[in-house]
């Protein structure tokens, strides 16, 4: 006869594994081993460990083998390449820029139609950009010179001193020269202004070769680049860096804004007439800080490029460069 009694659980009985019994029935429930996860965690610290030790290991022989290329990572790191950059745009933007239009509107005629034709030949304007410049351009009439006067004249270009005093940084933080280690009357960033508008007007005479064709306008640019910057590091830095020293990053940033400038020639024209027709005046605004941001990037990236090449041992002792900032004030060990 069947005997009575309580009926068996599930899983109950003498086969039965009882929870925390056997090892592998935990594992099958689910459960992670004692002591696992501590086991995770020590061996991802020992993986981190290994791999900053191969990074200071990697860093370490290529300062050896190629240091060049660590010398101008901490001097980007040190310029702060993109808030430079990204700071030299918006006063281009915000204070040159007017500037360039309050003098073609005073200018004479014949100095406005060059300055016109310059920014057609570096820009490449045509369509109703190029008919919205013209307009800004236009002569004030007898009321707005009243408005203005003399005193408005002279509070935009004492405004526009500031992209003069951007450059001054820039190339202060390219030489490692500390902030108060130069005292720049303020003639100089006038005569960088005013540099720089006279370049400007020459620009569409030189891409064109000077009436001879593109072939003879790209390296009489570059000459001309070349020069224009490297008169700029000079002025700008008060003499502090001999002559000598400052060619290579006339050099390299000149063959840089040439190359840009060749691009702007056949990007800006049809992006300037798609965002001018989608969005109106405000695209065309953003289209050409965007370019400013390009410009002076590339510009900010090359002056470095040149001082940390100035500054390395085979072209130092040519050249007369001062030593960089580690090799100047030697830290007591």
């Amino acid at each position: 006869m069947p005997t009575r009694g309580r009926p068996r659980r599930h899983g109950s009985g003498p086969g039965a594994s009882r929870p925390g019994a056997s090892p592998h029935g935990a594992s099958r429930l689910g459960a992670s081993p004692p002591g696992g996860s501590r086991f995770g965690v020590s061996r991802w610290r020992e993986r981190t460990a290994r791999l900053v030790a191969a990074a200071k290991t990697a860093h370490r022989r290529a300062e050896t083998r190629f240091p060049v290329v660590t010398h101008l990572a901490d001097r980007m790191v040190s310029v702060n390449i993109f808030d430079t950059a990204t700071r030299l745009a918006a006063q281009c933007f915000l204070t040159a820029v007017p500037l360039l239009f309050v003098f073609a509107a005073y200018a004479p005629p014949v100095v406005r139609e060059q300055l016109l034709r310059a920014m057609r030949s570096v820009f490449g304007l045509d369509g109703p950009v190029d008919t919205g410049v013209q307009q800004l351009m236009q002569p004030p009439n007898e009321s707005l010179r009243q408005t203005t006067g003399v005193i408005g004249v002279l509070m935009v270009l004492i405004s526009a001193t500031a992209v003069s005093r951007a450059v001054q940084r820039l190339c202060k933080r390219a030489w490692e020269i500390p902030r108060g280690g130069i005292r720049v009357a303020p003639w100089r960033w006038v005569a960088w202004l005013a540099l720089w508008i006279g370049a400007l007007l020459v620009q569409g005479t030189l891409h064109n070769g000077l009436g001879l064709g593109v072939w003879l306008g790209i390296p009489v640019t570059l000459l001309c680049q070349t020069g224009l910057w490297w008169w700029t590091q000079h002025l700008l830095l008060g003499g502090r860096i001999g002559w000598r020293p400052l060619l290579p990053g006339a050099l390299i940033t000149a063959a840089a804004l040439t190359a840009l400038t060749a691009i702007a020639r056949l990007y800006l024209p049809r992006t300037l007439d798609r965002t001018v027709a989608e969005y109106g005046s405000v695209g065309s605004v953003f289209v050409l800080l965007s370019w400013l941001i390009v410009v002076c990037l590339t510009a900010t990236v090359s002056v470095s490029t040149g001082a940390v090449l100035a500054q390395e041992p085979f072209l130092a002792t040519r050249l007369g460069s001062p030593p960089p900032r580690e090799d100047r004030d030697p830290r007591p060990s």
